[in-house]
């Protein structure tokens, strides 16, 4: 379990990066500790604050065939921008294009470290 919550906080980190380094508008601020606390906290909100707004948005959800989940994981963006000081965000175009790099960079790290393991039992 332990194990589970520091390989998704690992992760959270990674994509958190990866969308700073690509996207100019993103910013974790000048220091590797101010990332770690952005993926922390990002790691936070999505195990406390996205479960509620996901059920929250379960109508738009299924009338929108599951669209309105992108727009659930950019508010989870803003949340952190929020919560985080030196985390910003410059632009709403920015936002859009870090949600969707950082779902891409967790959905590749989540498929590498679940299959590695499933291979461990």
């Amino acid at each position: 379990m332990l194990r589970r919550i520091l390989v998704t906080i690992g992760i959270n980190i990674a994509a958190l990066f990866v969308a700073s380094v690509f996207i100019d508008g993103v910013s974790y601020g000048s220091r590797f500790w101010q990332l770690i606390v952005a993926g922390v906290v990002f790691g936070l909100i999505n195990l406390l604050i996205k479960p509620i707004v996901k059920l929250l948005a379960l109508p738009l959800t299924i009338m929108t065939l599951g669209l309105a989940l992108f727009f659930v994981n950019l508010l989870m963006l803003y949340i952190l921008s929020w919560i985080v000081g030196p985390f910003s965000i410059s632009s709403f175009g920015d936002a859009i294009f870090a949600t969707l790099i950082i779902w891409v960079v967790n959905e590749v790290l989540h498929a590498v470290f679940d299959k590695e393991q499933r291979v461990r039992t």
